[in-house]
């Protein structure tokens, strides 16, 4: 997260973006800001997971030099955040030592802080808790987000705290946290060895040296007892033939505790041979061959056990709610039966509120791979039949949103851990589908396309290529696609749906319209304009017959019209159907409405286009407040909103104005909705020109050159987005006096609007007037005696 701005002082509201994905800024309001800047963390605060074992054997000189990498070991007073990275393999024992650090130096920090950060959804979800703990009096009626938020503003505002990431999968996930958070330390773990060089220094763990790795076994064999020599020679046996492997040892010991069995029989049992490779697949094979004994003593005492360890191997492996389970038992006390089972064998740890577990993910790769593949061809593997019933039980009764925020990650994760030869089913599409449309309705675009990849292949298996409802799977994900402005991967799945809905369903089926519209939509957001304006006035009248002309379907294709024709330039036509559509929309859907805000915001803008900031203005300044109260403050809806009122501003020559609201804008939309999206470098683009109308080329220029990059290579060379960000370098050259670099620049950007956009396009137009201009300039400046070259 980053603070926008500078930090208000007192009880004002701050702006506070949360970085990731598909997450968002958000304003603290003054209260909370007040609350975060004052509230004093209690003695001994934090939040520490709890250890599957509850046993931590040596580690002594690991723990001693991580202390001193992490308080710089005599240096100066540390004045940037301290970040640390332990990186190895799988069970290893990254997280024990983490939270053994974290115990033994828990009296030197204010407080100390566990997150789960294998994404950064995951990330914010661990910041939020923060909050809840600090203040609990405000937290109980904000959004996730918002709890994150307020968890920021708190971390820059006191010093003298321990972050701990757990389980990093990308190290650049954590760097909008360290240049913003340098008020403490940060400790990450991580499987990954590499992408760690910019952002911290690291310490490879490797397996526990024999006599610790004894030491761990009979700690947890014998707790509270003194092995004999016997015992300890049977423990060394055992030992190696794990191959030190902490998970394994823990595992075994607990076995061995449970059960009674001597060491030397247990370990023969398991028919292991001495692990010497010590690689990946051995660890995954040694701690197979553990569990085979381990499952089956389970299995004899509580059934229900397995099947809910097997479920949960298809989902996140922390944090997965009581709740999700619950619909596999038939009661909760059964549940808590089966659950305590698991814990007392050390297969899984409670959450602090013991309302969630977590596993080992070495724990969830073993499941999900040791069993053969099924010999029925249409059965599923173990476990993951049951996590999709699951869903399908909870999906319909969500309604809190925290519940919503907690579920996530394991919904993604059954996406992600689908096995190929898995048996499609209609419920679990249906699944995918719902809460793709929950994080649609959130603006959160890039998380609904692993969703509708796995919808589609879903409707792909169970009714082939051109059923409805496949057609209907494959337009919501060029939908998807197209609201992240990846427009190639969006236009080939559209032109492929609109054939065949033409083959199934007839050339003016609702359906039908509604992917023509949407092909042609997505020609004009790509700049086709010589596709996407004849297919939107075919699919116009087509609609208008088929459906009536004050339809929904006819209201969005008549916008969509009226957006082909303002970037054609023709703003007379473009003004007239905005208001005719306005007025429609207003008295069908209501003021209110998404859709009657997104053309209210369109006819602003084509207002402003057209010089009539009297109207646009007042106009954006409404439809802005209503879209913020209406979807919430950085829905991309509102970013554009806000954008196009900066962008009047500047229209207007209010730059006080302006350049601040696009610089908040930007940071949002890099934020929401990468830093690539089309929307995101329109508003690089007018901010930069803003810059540079107000002087300050030496912002504006590089601004300018990184935009035009960007916009050539994810839109291309001609696309209207480009053509702008081109024309705006060259004038900040010729604004700082850099004729021939400027003139370069006007020619190639006049040549490619003639070819793009037409002779006679107002785009056009301006090119060769700005060229005009700089060859005036040059003439100005050149003496008789030598006429104007250029390079």
């Amino acid at each position: 997260m980053e603070v926008s701005g500078e930090r208000p002082i007192g009880a004002a509201s701050i702006g506070v973006a949360i970085s990731g994905d598909n997450t968002r800024v958000v304003v603290l309001p003054a209260e909370a800001a007040h609350w975060a800047l004052t509230v004093q963390a209690p003695q001994g605060a934090g939040f520490l997971p709890e250890s599957v074992s509850g046993v931590f054997v040596g580690r002594e000189r690991e723990l001693t030099d991580l202390r001193a990498m992490m308080t710089g070991e005599g240096s100066a007073a540390v004045v940037q955040s301290q970040v640390r990275a332990i990186h190895g393999l799988g069970g290893v024992g990254k997280s024990a030592l983490a939270l053994r650090y974290a115990d033994r130096y828990r009296s030197t920090y204010t407080l100390v802080w566990w997150i789960t950060a294998e994404s950064p959804e995951a990330i914010v979800t661990g910041l939020a808790g923060l909050t809840v703990r600090l203040c609990p009096q405000w937290a109980g009626m904000a959004a996730p987000d918002e709890r994150a938020a307020w968890a920021i503003t708190w971390l820059q505002a006191h010093p003298n705290w321990l972050l701990i990431f757990d389980n990093v999968e990308d190290p650049t996930h954590l760097r909008p946290y360290l240049g913003t958070l340098a008020g403490g330390h940060h400790l990450a773990t991580s499987r990954h060895a590499t992408g760690w060089h910019a952002l911290a220094p690291t310490m490879a763990l490797d397996l526990l040296p024999l006599k610790e790795a004894i030491d761990l076994l009979c700690t947890i064999a014998f707790p509270g007892l003194s092995p004999t020599d016997q015992q300890r020679d049977a423990a060394r046996r055992l030992a190696e033939d794990l191959g030190c492997l902490p998970l394994a040892l823990e595992q075994a010991g607990a076995y061995v505790y449970r059960t009674g069995i001597d060491l030397d029989i247990y370990r023969r049992s398991l028919g292991l041979v001495l692990d010497k490779k010590n690689d990946v697949t051995d660890r995954e094979r040694t701690i197979a061959r553990i569990w085979d004994r381990t499952l089956a003593a389970i299995t004899q005492r509580n059934p229900l056990a397995i099947t809910l360890l097997n479920a949960t191997a298809w989902l996140a492996p922390d944090d997965i709610p009581r709740t999700l389970l619950a619909p596999l038992a038939s009661s909760e006390i059964e549940l808590g039966d089966a659950l305590g089972e698991l814990r007392a064998y050390n297969m899984i740890a409670f959450t602090d509120d013991r309302q969630g577990i977590s596993v080992h993910r070495l724990v969830q790769t073993v499941l999900r791979t040791r069993n053969p593949p099924p010999s029925e061809p249409d059965s599923y593997a173990s476990g993951r039949a049951e996590a999709e019933h699951a869903f399908r039980r909870i999906l319909p009764t969500l309604r809190d949103g925290d519940l919503w925020e907690r579920l996530l990650p394991h919904i993604l994760a059954l996406v992600e851990t689908t096995p190929a030869d898995t048996p499609a089913s209609f419920e679990t599409a249906d699944t995918y589908y719902q809460v793709a449309q929950h994080l649609e309705s959130q603006g959160r675009y890039t998380s609904t396309i692993p969703l509708r990849t796995a919808a589609l292949a879903q409707s792909e298996q169970l009714f082939g290529d051109t059923h409805p409802l496949t057609l209907t799977s494959r337009n919501n994900l060029a939908h998807a696609y197209a609201l992240t402005g990846d427009l190639g991967r969006a236009i080939p799945l559209y032109e492929t749906t609109l054939t065949q809905r033409e083959q199934v369903l007839g050339d003016t089926h609702p359906r039908t319209l509604t992917s023509r519209e949407n092909l042609a939509s997505a020609y004009e957001a790509a700049g086709d304009l010589k596709r996407a304006i004849p297919l939107l006035r075919t699919t116009l009248t087509q609609t208008e017959q088929v459906l009536g002309d004050t339809h929904p379907q006819t209201l969005t294709t008549r916008n969509d019209l009226a957006n082909a024709y303002r970037s054609a330039g023709d703003l007379g036509r473009a003004i007239s159907l905005y208001e005719a559509t306005l007025t429609q929309i207003e008295q069908g859907l209501g003021d209110t409405h998404p859709q009657t805000l997104t053309i209210r915001d369109n006819l602003a803008s084509a207002y402003a286009s057209a010089g009539d900031l009297k109207r646009a203005i007042p106009l954006l300044r409404t439809t802005l407040t209503q879209t913020e109260q209406g979807l919430g403050d950085t829905h991309p809806q509102t970013l554009a909103s806000r954008h196009n009122l900066a962008r009047a501003y500047a229209s207007a020559e209010d730059l006080g104005r302006a350049i601040p609201l696009l610089e908040t804008t930007l940071t949002q939309s890099e934020q929401v909705l990468g830093d690539t999206h089309p929307q995101t470098l329109t508003t690089r683009n007018d901010l930069a020109d803003a810059y540079a109308n107000a002087g300050d080329l030496a912002q504006a220029i590089p601004l300018l050159e990184t935009t035009l990059a960007q916009c050539q290579q994810a839109l291309g060379q001609a696309h209207r987005h480009t053509l702008a960000t081109r024309n705006n370098l060259a004038s900040a050259h010729l604004k700082a006096g850099d004729l021939g670099r400027a003139i370069l620049l006007y020619q190639e950007n006049f040549m490619l609007c003639s070819q793009a956009l037409g002779d006679t396009h107002p785009q056009t137009l301006t090119s060769r007037d700005n060229l005009a201009g700089a060859w005036q300039a040059i003439s100005r400046t050149a003496t008789p005696e030598q006429p104007p070259t250029t390079d």
